[in-house]
């Protein structure tokens, strides 16, 4: 375990290569994993000239572009009809696949399977302004949002559609300032979720929910113009204040799930909550930063990777290696003053 009052005098005094424990660079930019070994090289040691659609054409990317379908879908494997339609699961199988090729292979909206995927998903978008089907009838912030952080990195920042959206979620918000699933602040379960059942208002009164309000951060924190909207650093406030403890609702409820990873990211765990807080502009002075940067830091292994408990495709994808560059770009981003992507046209 490292020591809580040396890593805070590290945290104020040093760079950011310098608070870990062991290198992390070197065994990710020389990782066999060529899309881990290019983003470690751009974002970590600034190699600018480099063509991110050289990923475009690497096996698993190639394998999830060969399952996609003529309207723009990838087919979701069962399902119960009962629950959703085949569309709405399609739709989430369509976010899943959307989330790998942007996330980790650099697709973006220059390629037609992006702008398939994206036409896909933009027909389930309501009147109102939200994406709705996967909750069938029901209102879904955390999935709208999810669904939108994915298509402002590929490209649709400017998207009248993506505006609608952002509206949309402004609108959902609690009194709070937060956000929650709208029919657990009424205490209904999921067996409301059908294409046939009454829309379900939220009470507005009810807290809000970190799992859910950390996850709707994220499209926030990903467009450069709402990541400094009030809304934004308010609710980011509220999710700073909730780090390590349980939600206010039973769905992932549990203080553990905090610790329970996925990239691309899907719920909110300790690494998307960090990644989002630290593109809204908190600091690494902020108490509850350090002590999960603390967390981080103890839990690096000797190699310079973190090994941690991953929820999805941890073989297929490597999971612990896209995990510890994550934790590397937080890092950095803590402490060099907002440093984001470089700003080279091809680049996320």
């Amino acid at each position: 375990m490292v020591d809580q009052e040396f890593i805070t005098v590290v945290f104020i005094m040093a760079n950011w290569k310098s608070i870990f424990t062991y290198d992390p660079i070197t065994p990710l930019v020389s990782s066999d994993n060529q899309a881990v070994a290019f983003y470690a090289k751009r974002d970590l040691q600034d190699k600018v000239d480099m063509d991110k659609t050289s990923l475009w054409d690497l096996p698993v990317a190639r394998k999830i572009v060969r399952k996609q379908n003529s309207d723009g879908s990838w087919t979701y494997p069962g399902g119960k009809p009962e629950v959703r339609s085949v569309e709405n699961y399609n739709q989430i199988e369509t976010f899943r696949n959307l989330g790998y090729l942007v996330e980790s292979y650099g697709f973006d909206n220059t390629s037609e399977v992006i702008t398939g995927a994206a036409d896909f998903l933009f027909r389930f978008q309501t009147k109102q302004g939200d994406i709705r089907g996967i909750l069938g009838n029901q209102y879904s912030p955390y999935y709208t949002a999810a669904i939108l952080e994915l298509l402002i990195k590929a490209g649709y920042t400017e998207d009248t559609r993506v505006e609608r959206a952002f509206k949309w979620l402004g609108e959902m918000r609690q009194n709070d300032g937060g956000w929650a699933i709208p029919l657990r602040t009424r205490n209904e379960s999921l067996t409301v979720i059908s294409m046939a059942a009454k829309t379900i208002e939220p009470d507005r009164t009810k807290p809000f929910s970190h799992m859910v309000t950390g996850i709707i951060l994220r499209a926030y924190a990903a467009h450069p113009k709402y990541r400094k909207a009030p809304v934004a650093i308010n609710a980011g406030k509220l999710l700073l204040n909730a780090l390590f403890k349980k939600d206010n609702y039973t769905d992932r409820g549990s203080a553990d799930y905090w610790l329970r990873f996925t990239y691309p990211f899907w719920f909110t765990d300790l690494i998307s909550a960090l990644d989002s807080l630290s593109r809204l502009g908190f600091k690494n002075t902020e108490p509850q930063i350090e002590r999960a940067l603390v967390w981080l830091l103890s839990n690096q292994e000797e190699d310079g990777l973190w090994r941690l408990k991953t929820l999805k495709n941890k073989s297929t994808y490597q999971t612990e290696l896209w995990l510890s560059l994550a934790v590397c770009r937080v890092v950095r981003r803590l402490y060099d003053g907002g440093w984001e992507y470089p700003k080279v046209a091809n680049f996320i």
